[in-house]
């Protein structure tokens, strides 16, 4: 430092050359620590700016029923108004990083509903359109809403996930044909290339008849199940902003799981940041996933009986359940599992809508119930903390109409949570 305080001496004292040096010494680390900070996560704006940072709140009536601090993410509050926003966001953008996905493609999902909402949200925000295959026994309202946010929308029978055409199959169709559509498009400009791949994807050679648009820069299909964009979502957001918002002091979470990205990610991260808080995962009729947990074996009852529904599980719940075990899934990291009846979820949603003013679809309903069991299992003066997937607004053709629940003897009758064994 000698140097530079002879050089200052004319002007300033060595001390103070000093105390210069070293504030500019900190200004410049400062700003390579915050460049650094920003390389790993972006900023964003525009409405993906408003996915995210959802409040978590107590539930009120659950809360003093129990005795324990019972607390919902209010995820349905995202734009695109479900936590799966938060997948949508994750996976678009992991697949145009690696190249996979450009401006101008079309990105493909299999999906009941919220998540072909949410890639039909935000997707435009990447310069992207969104090709969605959704099951035609999902509520209709679903599909209106992704048509109306200029998505287009196939609906199709349900068939096993072994059928060529199960939604999911055909939605993974779908981003091969853009694909092949792309390329041969390219192939016919004036300035096309003799390339034989867009977006990774190698031509077949066959003749896809798929109605794209001409300037359709190829495909991507998102792939929920099995993308694990979708567990970094929750492991690296949601789980993190649970643990912040309480200051760490939670003794349990739960969650059901469909994908199992969000129970993978939140649970994962959690018991990374402390080992003691339980996870548990509430599983719905006809899922297999309960059985997973607590026995290691993939078994229902109803599949057992050869008495399963069209549907791949045998419940009034949608986008929650299933009969196999996904990456997602296998990054879970659980102490145990309860389960769900669909006339406790019917129950449980009139219940909040009455004593809470929450109106709340019906996964998050289901949630609701694993947070009940979670308490009554640990005892009271625990904090137990869950997801709020999203609300009823999606469900009024079905889990909130009632002359369709009559039709399936599912009638409301509770005045409390005497259906949970709470008087």
């Amino acid at each position: 430092m000698a140097p530079v305080a002879a050089r200052s001496a004319g002007a300033v004292g060595a001390g103070t050359a000093i105390l210069l040096s070293l504030a500019v010494a900190y200004f410049f680390c400062d700003r390579r620590c915050n460049s650094s900070k920003n390389k790993k996560k972006k900023s964003k704006n525009g409405i993906l700016a408003a996915i995210g940072n959802t409040p978590l709140i107590r539930i009120n009536s659950l809360s003093d029923a129990t005795g324990c601090e019972i607390l919902g993410k209010c995820e349905f509050l995202n734009p695109g108004g479900s936590v799966k926003d938060r997948v949508a966001v994750q996976i678009i953008e992991e697949a145009l990083e690696s190249g996979q996905l450009r401006k101008g493609g079309i990105v493909t999902e299999g999906s009941v509903g919220s998540t072909a909402i949410s890639f039909a949200t935000v997707a435009p925000a990447y310069g992207c359109k969104c090709h969605v295959v959704i099951p035609d026994d999902a509520a209709i309202e679903k599909s209106q809403i992704i048509e109306a946010l200029g998505a287009n929308v196939e609906r199709v029978r349900p068939v096993s996930i072994t059928h060529k055409d199960h939604f999911v199959n055909i939605a993974r169709r779908r981003a091969s044909e853009a694909n092949e559509f792309a390329f041969k498009h390219r192939k016919s400009q004036p300035n096309g290339t003799d390339s034989q791949q867009i977006n990774g994807y190698e031509s077949d050679g066959h003749d896809h008849n798929s109605p794209f648009p001409n300037d359709c820069q190829g495909g991507y299909f998102a792939d929920q199940f099995e993308n694990l964009a979708n567990f970094r979502a929750h492991y690296q957001g949601t789980g993190p902003e649970i643990w912040e918002q309480t200051n760490g002091k939670l003794d349990a979470f739960v969650a059901g799981a469909g994908t199992g990205g969000t129970v993978a990610g939140v649970s994962k991260f959690l018991q990374e940041k402390n080992p003691n808080i339980k996870c548990y995962l509430i599983d719905p009729p006809g899922s297999g996933l309960f059985n997973k947990v607590t026995r290691g074996v993939m078994y229902t009852k109803e599949e057992a009986e050869g008495r399963r529904r069209k549907n791949p599980f045998d419940t009034i719940t949608e986008g929650i359940g299933i009969n196999r075990l996904t990456r997602n899934f296998a990054e879970a990291k659980l102490d145990g599992a309860f389960r769900a009846t669909d006339m406790e979820a019917v129950e449980m949603a009139r219940f909040l809508v009455k004593n809470d003013g929450l109106f709340l679809g019906s996964s998050s309903a289901l949630n609701c119930i694993g947070a009940v069991r979670a308490a009554q299992s640990l005892g009271p003066g625990h904090t137990i903390v869950t997801i709020l997937c999203d609300s009823g607004m999606r469900h009024l053709s079905k889990f909130c109409n009632d002359e369709y629940l009559s039709q399936l003897g599912l009638t409301p009758k509770a005045t409390g949570l005497e259906f949970l064994g709470i008087k």
